[in-house]
């Protein structure tokens, strides 16, 4: 499977390629970043970011893009050109089929390095020895996006087992709801005829004692 990951932004993009291999084991393929100058207009800039990253697609045919998940910073301005560098991005691979996953970045340092709250020193480092290369990726952008792809490749297989066994829980609980209803509408059948029954029966005795008191006036010479 050959995964690409994306550490969107604007004044710095990463891209990575990595393709994966039966257990653990990843290659790196190809690793790049777009940059764009901050006093361009946002909309070049994100046009910029939007050609690069559709050449990568069509050149490298991912089987999936990872792209980290954008959360709140503490200036929104940054935090917005990121959300709108990684909507692009998305879009691109949108355009062609290509499936999109986003993770946060705590995912991505837990699967890297075991800790959730790892530096980027550390995911540097880790992202280096994992891939066997000769010296780390620079810049910091570059080993974001390795790390992304890496991550994606390592809990890929896991969370579609968890969504296997999701959509197997799904389904015995549909079936299950659905014996439900249908016994429910059995027993609504079969009291609505036992009130039918219930009440044919009243009317028949109903019937026969007006009758048997008609008889009986009859006898006694008065009309009914």
């Amino acid at each position: 499977m050959r995964v690409m990951g994306v550490d969107p932004g604007l004044t710095r993009c990463g891209l990575a390629l990595i393709e994966t291999a039966p257990g653990r084991s990843v290659t790196a393929l190809d690793v790049d970043v777009v940059r764009t100058r901050s006093d361009e207009p946002l909309e070049r800039r994100l046009r910029a970011v939007h050609e690069v990253a559709d050449e990568w697609m069509a050149i490298h045919r991912p089987d999936v893009v990872a792209i980290e998940r954008v959360f709140a910073q503490n200036q929104v301005s940054t935090a917005m050109g990121t959300a709108q560098a990684a909507g692009v991005v998305a879009m691109a691979a949108a355009y062609r089929d290509i499936p999109v996953a986003f993770h946060t970045p705590s995912e991505v340092k837990a699967a890297v390095t075991g800790s959730g709250r790892a530096d980027k020193k550390q995911m540097t480092l880790m992202i280096t020895r994992i891939l066997g290369l000769q010296q780390p990726p620079s810049p910091a952008d570059a080993a974001d996006a390795l790390a992304l792809a890496v991550c994606h490749s390592w809990r890929a297989p896991m969370q579609g087992r968890v969504s296997s066994l999701d959509a197997q829980v799904a389904r015995s609980r549909a079936g299950f709801e659905a014996k439900v209803l249908e016994g429910r509408a059995a027993a609504a059948t079969e009291a609505a005829h036992a009130d039918r029954t219930r009440n044919g029966s009243a009317s028949a005795d109903q019937e026969r004692a007006r009758a048997a008191a008609r008889a009986m006036a009859r006898t006694k010479g008065v009309r009914w």
